[in-house]
């Protein structure tokens, strides 16, 4: 990996930047309390060829990778527009569609997808599950040559603005381990018999929660995206790029945080001086920002991995892990030197908190990167 950015994503890195300021945080508070979607934003983001910028070049795209997608990730949430729907529209389902779409798939939604005229969201969780995804409940059967889906979701994001979602579903049982066959369908938003109820959370963001109810929605032999029973690879290409994805969401949610926080630090005087001329209020930072370079280092490692096409799910893991660590960390001690002013609405920092912390928990719990580590790097029993 080479160290040195190239000119190419060095002036990528800026163009993001300056689209990402000129909306701010301000914009992004502003929408999320009217609730209304950051369309403007994302316009903008089609307008300069971003929402394309990993997808193949033959469906509109750039053709580039994971890590061009991820600075343009970093960059917003580092002006304080954290985008989810780049996590689970572009990164997991346009990443899992390219490689695994029918040409006529490819054609149908990729295009889309660069234009920002469609939006997709990823539907897996199901609340009696877990991180057990062998385990799922949703399931689908093959009827009269399409397919009938049945069952739910919960904590899937951004629906409302969905144009359509991509599902994974049991399709069938391994009879030698007694695991469930997975498979991945393409679901139209406003497919008859999907219904759906926004789950309460405190979490201040452009996309609602969600919990899906499936009732015997049929589905044509084209919603299938690759084989049947085979979907576990293809929700893994997914997955990977997600975690990479939620990583420079904390990583350039903290840069956010450490940048507000050091100009704050730097003009706040308190008896005659700087208060980040004490140590106790310097050390923290400083600590924060190791821990977010380190956690931005991992991350890229794990992306150029996943680009050269390389084994990345342990790199993937340990991203998020470190990162979504850091960002917390650069939040926390933000909104510590900030005073009393760190939870007014006003410094714009008290609000991403639940974002931050969110995470630690999704889209994989820091305890199981834990145990992935655990066994997988370590050769350690497995513990689950």
């Amino acid at each position: 990996m080479n160290l040195l950015p190239s000119e190419d994503d060095i002036a990528l890195r800026k163009v993001a930047g300056d689209v990402a300021r000129r909306f701010g945080h301000k914009y992004f508070a502003e929408k999320i309390a009217a609730g209304e979607p950051i369309d403007e934003l994302w316009n903008a983001l089609a307008e300069v060829g971003f929402l394309g910028v990993s997808l193949p070049e033959e469906y509109g795209g750039s053709g580039g990778g994971l890590w061009q997608l991820a600075i343009i990730a970093e960059e917003l949430a580092a002006a304080g527009c954290p985008l989810q729907l780049l996590v689970y529209s572009q990164s997991i389902c346009g990443n899992i569609l390219a490689k695994y779409g029918t040409e006529e798939q490819k054609n149908r939604w990729l295009t889309g997808l660069v234009t920002g005229r469609i939006k997709f969201s990823f539907a897996i969780t199901e609340s009696d599950v877990g991180s057990n995804s062998q385990n799922l409940a949703t399931q689908v059967r093959a009827v009269d040559g399409g397919y009938v889906l049945s069952g739910q979701k919960t904590f899937i994001s951004g629906v409302e603005h969905a144009d359509a979602i991509l599902v994974v579903a049991r399709t069938g049982t391994d009879e030698r381990t007694g695991k469930g066959l997975l498979s991945l369908f393409v679901v139209e938003a406003d497919a008859p018999g999907l219904s759906r109820t926004v789950v309460p959370t405190a979490l201040v963001a452009p996309d609602k929660q969600w919990a899906l109810y499936f009732d015997d929605i049929r589905l044509g032999p084209d919603s299938l995206i690759g084989e049947l029973h085979k979907g576990f690879k293809p929700m893994f290409d997914g997955l990977n790029p997600e975690r990479v994805l939620t990583a420079v969401f904390s990583t350039g949610i903290g840069r956010y945080a450490l940048d507000k926080a050091t100009a704050y630090v730097n003009q706040r005087q308190v008896w005659s001086v700087p208060i980040g001329a004490h140590q106790a209020v310097a050390h923290p930072l400083a600590e924060a920002k190791i821990r977010l370079e380190a956690a931005r280092l991992m991350t890229e490692k794990a992306a150029r991995l996943y680009d050269a096409g390389l084994p990345a799910g342990e790199t993937a893991n340990m991203a998020k892990f470190v990162a979504s660590q850091a960002g917390v960390d650069c939040l926390d001690h933000a909104i510590q030197v900030h005073g009393g002013n760190g939870f007014t609405l006003e410094y714009g920092l008290t609000d991403l908190w639940w974002l931050a912390r969110l995470v630690k928990v999704a889209p994989v719990s820091s305890e199981m990167v834990l145990n992935y580590v655990a066994e997988h790097s370590l050769g350690l029993p497995k513990s689950y």
